[in-house]
């Protein structure tokens, strides 16, 4: 009676093995399928994106040149903002020394 059941004891654990042998080999075969797929329909879309990125990286080098080349125009804008602030108190100055002639 005993030695009926170790042949049975001895194929449940095979068998056991044996599924989870098998569980795993699906398993593999579905991430590597799921990875084919990912790769194949990702690709595209990736690619898209990398080169919107590299548009947008151009458009914000063109926009700090042109902030760059604002800066200077409004550097050059406060040094002519200067020069006329000191021509208008110079000429305030002589305006005020003709009104003393023209008074005497």
């Amino acid at each position: 009676m005993i030695l009926t059941f170790i042949p049975l004891a001895m194929s449940v654990a095979g068998a056991v093995i044996l599924i989870i042998a098998l569980l795993l080999v699906a398993a593999a075969i579905g991430v590597v399928t799921t990875w084919v797929y990912a790769k194949s329909v990702y690709t595209p879309v990736i690619k898209k994106l990398e080169d919107e990125k590299a548009d947008l990286q151009r458009e914000v080098s063109g926009l700090k040149d042109d902030v760059r080349r604002l800066e200077r125009e409004i550097d050059g804008c406060k040094t002519k903002i200067g020069e006329l602030e000191n021509s208008i108190s110079e000429k305030e100055k002589k305006i005020k020394e003709l009104q003393k002639k023209s008074k005497e």
